[in-house]
C-alpha cells in the first residue's frame, strides 16, 4: 500500500514500530499452563462465550469456532454474547441445545437507557477521578518495557472499573460527552505535551470538534459497560478488544474468570484499519491508544490467554500478558467433514475461500492472477465467499480491477456456498492472501482436503502450513504467482504438497484436540 500523507505515515509507522518489536522476539517454548487454583471442579459450568460481531448473527472461522466449542463441550451449559451494529441481526446458525442465551449487545442504534433512578446534570467527582485517568491512557505515548506496559494496563484497567460503576448508577453516555469530559480531555492532551510535538510531525494540537468526535467514537465502545454484569462462572472471549468489557464487568462484579482466544491479532488489526480511516490524525491517535491500553488491560486480567498461534503469542507477551497463564492453543477441525478430493477440475483452477474484505487482500490475489494467466491461459480463479458487511465497496473495486487487467470470465466471485468441501474441491489448489490473520481454518480446511495451499506469511498461517505448502510475503503478487504456477505446472509436486497437507492436518489440528484442551481449562479454573 502506498502511503504519501504525513497523518498515513505516522499511522503506519505505529504499525511497522510494533510490528518490528514482536519480530525481534525470539520464539518461545512452549510451558505448562499454569491456572490459579479455582474450586471443586468437575460440575456444569455456565460459559458466557463472548465475540464481535461474529456467532450466531455471522458465517466465518470465529463462528465456526464458536458453534465448535459449544456443541463439542456439552457437558456445560453456554450463553453466547455478540457485540453487534444495530441489535436486529438475525441468527445464520441452529441453536445448539446447550447454548442457553443468545444475548445480543449493539454498540451503535439507540443509546442504553440510563439505570432507574439515574442521577442527572454535571457528572460528579467519582466520574472525574475514573475519566481523569482514561483521558491520561488516551494522550500517553506507549508504554516501553514489560513493567511499565503492565502498569498501563493496570491503571487502565482500574479507570474502565470506574465508568463502570458510574454505569450501573448513572448516563455513562451522557458523561463521556459532557462539557467536564470534553474539557478533561483537552487539557490531558495539553499536559501530556503532544501541542509541543506538533512542530516534528505529531498530531498538533486537539480541537473540541476533533475530542467531540474521537469521545462519540469511543462512547460507542463503551456501551458494553452500561449493561449488567454477565453471572456465570467463566468469561471465554473469542479475541481481545471490546470483547474484554463483558468479561471484565463480569469478573468484577460477578467473580468470573476470564479466558481469552485470539483467531487474529486485535490491536494490529485496528493499527492496519486506522491508516485509511478518513479522521483527524488527532482523532487516530486517541483511539489508537484506546484499543492498545484496552487489550494490555485485558492480557493482564484475563485468567488465562490461549492464544491460537506462536504469532499471537507473541503479540500478547509484548504487550504485557503473564507467559505463565499462556499456552498456545490451534483451532481444529473434524477431518470426516473434509474428505479428500479423489480428482481435479478439467480447466486448471486456482481458489479463494473466505469473505470479500480488505483484509484478505483480493486485489493482490486477482493481480497475482493476472501472472498465472499470462503462463497458463485457460486457468481460472474462483473465489468463494460472501462480501463482508459494509464492504461493498471494496467488492466493486475488485470487479474493476478484474475488468482492467481483462480477466473477465476467468477470475469470477461465486458468493457463499453451503459447505466449503465444495469450494476446495473445485480447484487445483487454494490461495491465502491475507496481510493479518491468527490461525485460519480455510488454510487448515483446505490442507484436509488434500488440497495444496499458497499462503501469506501473517498470523500462524506458516505454523499451520509447515512445510506442506508455499508461505510468501503478504502483498507480494509476483510470489503468489510463481506459487500458484509451480503447483499447476507440477502435478507430481501438487499431489506430493496435497498429501502432506492431510497429514499434517490429522497429526496436529484436529477438532478432538482442540475441545479437549478446552474443555481441561474449563475445569481446571471450575
Amino acid at each position: 500500500m502506498a502511503v504519501g500523507t504525513g497523518d498515513e505515515v505516522a499511522t503506519r509507522q505505529l504499525l511497522d514500530g510494533a510490528a518490528a518489536a514482536v519480530a525481534t522476539g525470539r520464539e518461545l517454548s512452549q510451558p505448562g499452563i499454569v491456572i490459579p487454583a479455582g474450586g471443586h471442579g468437575g460440575e456444569r459450568l455456565r460459559i458466557a462465550l463472548v465475540s464481535e460481531g461474529t456467532y450466531p448473527f455471522h458465517l466465518g472461522g470465529v463462528s465456526v469456532w464458536c458453534d465448535q466449542l459449544i456443541r463439542g463441550i456439552e457437558e456445560h451449559r453456554f450463553t453466547a454474547v455478540a457485540l453487534t451494529v444495530t441489535g436486529q441481526e438475525l441468527s445464520l446458525w441452529e441453536q445448539p441445545e446447550n447454548l442457553d442465551e443468545v444475548i445480543n449487545v449493539p454498540l451503535w442504534g439507540r443509546a442504553p437507557k440510563a439505570p432507574r433512578g439515574a442521577r442527572q446534570g454535571v457528572p460528579g467527582w467519582r466520574f472525574g477521578q475514573a475519566y481523569q485517568a482514561f483521558a491520561q491512557a488516551l494522550v500517553a505515548p506507549p508504554a516501553t518495557g514489560p513493567a511499565a506496559t503492565r502498569h498501563t494496563g493496570e491503571t487502565f484497567a482500574l479507570a474502565l472499573r470506574g465508568l463502570f460503576e458510574y454505569a450501573q448508577r448513572a448516563d455513562l453516555g451522557a458523561a463521556l460527552l459532557s462539557d467536564r469530559a470534553l474539557t478533561q480531555l483537552m487539557d490531558a492532551w495539553q499536559a501530556a505535551g503532544v501541542d509541543r510535538a506538533a512542530h516534528s510531525g505529531g498530531a498538533g494540537s486537539l480541537t473540541l470538534a476533533e475530542a467531540l468526535m474521537a469521545s462519540d467514537l469511543i462512547e460507542h465502545t463503551l456501551r458494553p459497560l452500561s449493561r449488567p454484569p454477565l453471572d456465570v462462572d467463566i468469561c471465554h472471549l473469542a479475541m481481545n478488544g471490546l470483547s474484554a468489557l463483558v468479561g471484565l464487568t463480569s469478573k468484577w462484579a460477578c467473580g468470573a474468570r476470564i479466558v481469552m482466544s485470539e483467531h487474529g491479532v486485535y490491536l494490529r488489526e485496528r493499527y492496519l484499519s486506522m491508516v485509511d480511516e478518513d479522521v483527524p490524525h488527532a482523532v487516530k491517535v486517541l483511539l489508537l491508544n484506546f484499543f492498545r491500553a484496552l487489550a494490555v488491560a485485558a492480557y493482564i486480567s484475563a485468567d488465562v490467554l490461549a492464544p491460537h498461534s506462536s504469532y499471537n503469542r507473541r503479540w500478547a507477551l509484548y504487550h504485557g500478558a503473564d507467559e505463565d497463564r499462556m499456552w498456545t492453543m490451534y483451532n481444529g477441525i473434524d477431518p470426516a467433514e473434509f474428505p479428500v478430493a479423489e480428482t481435479e477440475p478439467d480447466v486448471p483452477t486456482v481458489v479463494f475461500m473466505g469473505r470479500v474484505d480488505p483484509i484478505k487482500d483480493l486485489h493482490t490475489l486477482i493481480k497475482a492472477f493476472a501472472l498465472v494467466r499470462a503462463e497458463v491461459p485457460n486457468a481460472r480463479l474462483r473465489m468463494f465467499g460472501p462480501v463482508a458487511t459494509g464492504q461493498w465497496g471494496y467488492y466493486d473495486s475488485c470487479r474493476a480491477l478484474i475488468d482492467e487487467l481483462g480477466l473477465a470470465h476467468a477470475a469470477t466471485f461465486e458468493g457463499r456456498v453451503t459447505r466449503p468441501t465444495e469450494a476446495y474441491h473445485a480447484g487445483h489448489l487454494v490461495v491465502l492472501s491475507s496481510i493479518s490473520e491468527g490461525f485460519p481454518y480455510t488454510v487448515v480446511e483446505a490442507m484436509a482436503t488434500g488440497r495444496p495451499v499458497v499462503c501469506t506469511n501473517v498470523g500462524g498461517v506458516a505454523e499451520a502450513v509447515g512445510d506442506a505448502g508455499f508461505v510468501v510475503p503478504p502483498r507480494d503478487h509476483r510470489a503468489i504467482a510463481d506459487g500458484c504456477l509451480s503447483l499447476l505446472l507440477d502435478g507430481e509436486l501438487r499431489r506430493w504438497l496435497g498429501t502432506a497437507a492431510r497429514g499434517r492436518v490429522l497429526n496436529r489440528f484436529t477438532l478432538d484436540q482442540s475441545l479437549n484442551d478446552y474443555r481441561r481449562v474449563y475445569q481446571e479454573l471450575s
